[in-house]
């Protein structure tokens, strides 16, 4: 009930208008954030709009009010499966976006939205009342991407880069980190390298690449039987590199796309009563926190993800309705125990 003692439902702009002391042009435009309206009457207004329960939601600004900015994330669905926001990488990377939006006062929307198509892409652009959209993760929507590009700059993808690429990509360079992973193992003398990840990912395909230059370079020849796929979180690791074992593949040492995998890889091993490093050296990729607390801790390619969001949110709200330009993360080899060296 209103203070007036009549129902709140059906309420219009002239109650508000009423209720606030205003004139209904002021109403409306306090709630499409007009500029025209000081903050303290918009709060007003907004909060006797919620206490009428108006539809009101469309017409508010996309974050708190005083924001310079607001930023939406969109985490497009992984190849044929579920998005996966709880993978660590994706909170690393979240926390470098949300430090380099606080420090340019910009609000920062996590989208419920799980693109797979061009037409989502679409949607995520047009409907979103936010400065611009970063994607985290490319899934199998380069195209759809390119295509965007050319009707919308206001976005940023975390991803890998391609020579035909028209719009802005911010990742690491995976074939280098992938290059590196597998170069290292060879120096320690390891000969039979098993190769897991799902190279359906562009991510994880380019990583693949550099292991299989990383081994021609050593004069090792690439064994097609040593490449297995595995999703990017434990338990798929964890089972194909059980089906590995059984089947008597033999490898002395593991070049994992994630750090998840690397994780599920070692679980097998163990289960196995394989010994890393002594057995069989391990190598992931991402630096997760998780990867210092596990047993041994792992080796793995570190992407900065602090630096990452950083360029991420510079690209977007310094683009100025033109396409950044795509940049690379430097990688490096993290080094520990389950290399043994």
């Amino acid at each position: 009930m209103s203070e007036s003692g009549s129902s709140t439902k059906g309420a219009r702009l002239e109650d508000i208008a009423r209720r606030a002391g205003v004139s209904i042009s002021t109403v409306s435009r306090a709630l499409n954030d007009s500029p025209a309206v000081n903050r303290r009457t918009k709060q007003l207004v907004w909060k006797i709009a919620r206490e009428y329960d108006y539809a009101f939601r469309s017409h508010m600004p996309a974050g708190p009010i005083g924001a310079e900015a607001t930023i939406a994330v969109v985490v497009p669905a992984p190849q044929g499966r579920s998005t996966r926001i709880a993978d660590p990488f994706f909170f690393e990377l979240l926390a470098g976006i949300g430090d380099a939006a606080r420090e340019r006062r910009a609000d920062l929307l996590v989208s419920h939205l799980s693109p797979r198509a061009d037409d989502d892409l679409d949607y995520a652009l047009s409907t979103s009342r936010a400065s611009g959209v970063i994607f985290i993760g490319q899934s199998s929507l380069h195209h759809a991407f390119n295509n965007l590009a050319g009707r919308d700059s206001r976005f940023v993808v975390w991803g890998a880069e391609f020579p035909d690429t028209a719009y802005c990509s911010i990742g690491s360079d995976n074939e280098l980190g992938g290059r590196r992973a597998t170069s290292h193992l060879v120096r320690l003398g390891r000969r039979r390298i098993l190769f897991l990840g799902d190279t359906e990912a562009p991510e994880a395909e380019q990583r693949w690449r550099g292991y299989r230059g990383a081994l021609a370079d050593e004069g090792i020849e690439i064994d097609e039987e040593l490449f297995a796929p595995a999703h990017f979180d434990v338990q798929s690791a964890e089972a194909t590199t059980a089906g590995m074992i059984d089947r008597g593949i033999d490898f002395d040492g593991v070049v994992a796309a994630s750090d998840l995998i690397a994780i599920g890889a070692t679980r097998a091993l163990h289960r196995a009563g394989r010994s890393v490093p002594n057995d069989v050296s391990v190598v992931g990729y991402d630096n997760i926190p998780a990867s210092r607390l596990v047993t041994p801790p792992l080796s793995t390619i570190d992407q900065d993800a602090t630096l990452a969001g950083r360029i991420l949110v510079s690209k977007l709200l310094d683009s100025q309705g033109h396409r950044p330009v795509s940049e690379r993360v430097q990688t490096s080899l993290i080094i520990r125990e389950s290399c043994g060296a």
